[in-house]
């Protein structure tokens, strides 16, 4: 009898695995919206980074506090690293990935690691394109699975951090880097693959959440006899290098067995002269069967794309009322700075969408139009005074072609809205999104052959030398309108996570995490965390109190103070804020430039500073100036140390005297020289 009863419990413990272990989620479990646990990088399966939670609202958010602060071991602190996770929570336990591509899981308790997962990356990976991060992390079937900058997918023990399984899904020597959540949906784990700047062909892939086994690949650029190689040259085979990468996890639609995602540029980025057509699926929103990743539709919104303007915001699965009818919809705003609002069964635009005849420059093989929605854009689009050196061309207007003298236009290639995950009210029918305000230069260069791997871009990342501006909004989706705006003085570069309680939370460059009023926008509450928070929160109920769960580690592209920590805030919570990070005007370093190493300065460039200002120091895709002419090492030793402006911090504490002597000479001695 004993002896029977204790092979029982053996058999149900094989069978049900550790307590707090999770299960093979259904698709129905991912819908629903978070309560104790927050499932998916988007809280459910829509993207809708909602919650339903009140106990925590506009009339008591002022009295939030923390009830922990965890440092995750200074991993992923200073440049390259940023720090974008939003963490995953599931019975207890945070789960959260550093830039460095390290994950802890954390006890939502206290604070303390539980376990910790180290990638040790190479710090040799060239194919990065703005900054070394991670997005987060999925979670099913008693794994945490991580994608990572080397092109690996991982599946790791939920309860040790211990690797079960690892696949190549693709090479970063080819150009495929992973920096986004992947998605555990349906026994498999989907992830998309960045990249667009270096000669690839964008796909998404599925694999066994089990073994690890490929299970389907969608390429994001048709080739022949597929669906779409039309808006592509019949002569030469530029689809093979054509991007169209995505940077964000995808959404489903359980019902109908959709999986949603949106593309970025087309390659080269700024040089459409070689690739005549609309070049499908670039800058697209595209639906696919779950199951099997075959093309159910699409959705284009920038022909033949010229200007960078990815469609890299996460897609939000929402219903809503419009005309007296309940429609399935979805919504995803581009760098363009407008609200695609479609049909998310057929791919049709709900509000309306005017196709609208656009400048044209022949050498650019421009498109004849591009689609124009229906409401209003959440940046401006177009230039009231040119700055010094320029002459406005079209008012400076969105899709203003250029080729090999610069033109200044809005919005830039940071967007408009970027990667940066908007957030969904499904009670006010609002979207909440972050995006900024910036002259981009735009002109055209040569693009060499393309080789997978090397860069593939026909021009350079150009900002006009005039501050951008952050904006945060609010959107009815039900008519694509502003509800309310407001323009912060530095960039917004955070997500944002909605709740019932009649907030918004995000975060600011400054170490601030803030909650606003979602009916209006007003500031209710702001919270000091030590470093930039440049991530997205995630809110849970755990032993019948909401939590709300932020990473704060500082951003390289927002130029915002560096960090390693987690913090926990609920009603319970009794700790104040941290002390403000230091300005960008950092404390002097004395750095001579004797005896300088600029082979060792040339490596910190490109490991630090090119991602900004761009392999040959004439500018990149963060936005930094060209700095070719600079001859003074110590005018750019000056630079580094104290940093310039609200988007370049000062690099005192995280490069040694020695680094900073050897770049510096670099820079003014070497580069462009």
């Amino acid at each position: 009898m004993c002896r029977s009863l204790i092979l029982l419990c053996l058999t149900l413990t094989s069978v049900t695995g550790n307590a707090g272990e999770a299960p093979a989620f259904t698709g129905k479990q991912l819908t629903e919206l978070p309560v104790n646990n927050w499932l998916t990088n988007g809280g459910n399966v829509l993207n809708q980074r909602y919650s339903p939670l009140t106990e925590i609202n506009s009339s008591n958010v002022a009295k939030l506090k923390a009830e922990w602060q965890a440092h995750l071991n200074g991993s992923g602190v200073g440049p390259p690293y940023s720090g974008e996770a939003q963490p995953i929570v599931h019975d207890g336990v945070v789960y959260v990935p550093t830039g460095a591509d390290d994950v802890f899981a954390l006890d939502v308790e206290t604070g303390k690691q539980i376990w910790v997962y180290q990638s040790k990356l190479d710090n040799l990976i060239t194919t990065v394109c703005c900054g070394w991060t991670s997005r987060g992390v999925a979670i099913g079937e008693g794994k945490i699975y991580l994608g990572r900058l080397d092109g690996k997918l991982v599946a790791l023990d939920q309860h040790t951090g211990k690797e079960v399984w690892s696949v190549q899904a693709e090479r970063w020597q080819d150009g495929y880097v992973i920096t986004s959540a992947p998605l555990y949906y349906d026994g498999m784990v989907i992830t998309g693959f960045a990249g667009g700047e270096f000669a690839t062909r964008g796909r998404v892939k599925a694999f066994s959440a089990r073994s690890g086994k490929l299970v389907w690949t969608f390429y994001t650029v048709p080739g022949p006899g597929e669906v779409g190689h039309e808006s592509w040259p019949e002569d030469n085979d530029a689809w093979r290098f054509g991007g169209a990468t995505v940077w964000q996890t995808p959404a489903v639609d359980e019902n109908h067995g959709l999986l949603y995602f949106s593309t970025g540029n087309p390659g080269a980025d700024f040089n459409g002269g070689m690739r005549g057509g609309d070049n499908l699926f670039s800058v697209s929103i595209v639906a696919l069967e779950a199951k099997t990743g075959k093309y159910r539709w699409h959705y284009q919104q920038v022909h033949h794309d010229l200007w960078d303007y990815d469609a890299s915001n996460p897609v939000v699965l929402f219903d809503i009322e419009l005309n007296g009818q309940t429609r399935e919809a979805l919504a995803e705003i581009g760098k363009t700075g407008w609200v695609y609002i479609l049909d998310r069964v057929t791919g049709k635009p709900l509000i309306g969408i005017d196709e609208l005849p656009v400048p044209q420059e022949p050498r650019q093989a421009t498109a004849a139009s591009q689609p124009h929605p229906i409401g209003d854009p959440v940046v401006p689009h177009s230039i009231d005074i040119p700055p010094a050196g320029f002459r406005l061309v079209n008012e400076g207007r969105i899709f203003t072609p250029f080729w090999d003298k610069p033109v200044v236009a809005k919005p830039s290639p940071w967007g408009g809205t970027n990667w940066q995950p908007s957030s969904y009210d499904p009670r006010q029918g609002y979207l909440f999104v972050c995006g900024n305000d910036a002259m981009g230069r735009f002109v055209v260069a040569e693009a060499a052959d393309p080789k997978s791997g090397t860069k593939y871009m026909g021009g350079v990342f150009g900002y006009a030398d005039i501050p951008l501006t952050g904006i945060f909004a609010a959107v009815d989706l039900r008519t694509n309108k502003i509800v309310w705006r407001q323009r912060w003085k530095d960039s917004c570069y955070s997500g944002s996570t909605a709740t019932a309680g009649d907030l918004v939370f995000t975060g600011r460059n400054d170490g601030r995490f803030v909650a606003l009023d979602s009916r209006n926008g007003d500031v209710l509450w702001e919270f000091q965390t030590g470093a930039g928070v440049n991530a997205t929160a995630s809110v849970v109920q755990y032993k019948g109190h909401q939590k709300v769960v932020i990473y704060s580690a500082g951003n390289m592209f927002a130029g915002s103070p560096g960090g390693d920590s987690v913090w926990l805030f609920s009603l319970d919570g009794t700790l104040g804020p941290s002390e403000r990070p230091e300005s960008l005007q950092a404390k002097a370093v004395t750095v001579s430039v004797k005896d300088a190493d600029t082979a060792a300065g040339a490596q910190v460039f490109a490991h630090v500073c090119a991602a900004c200002h761009g392999d040959e120091g004439r500018g990149g895709h963060g936005g930094g100036p060209d700095i070719t002419s600079v001859v003074s090492p110590e005018l750019v030793a000056s630079t580094v140390i104290s940093g310039k402006s609200t988007r370049m911090p000062g690099f005192s504490k995280s490069l040694t005297p020695w680094q900073i002597r050897d770049v510096s000479v670099f820079v003014a001695m070497k580069l462009g020289k």
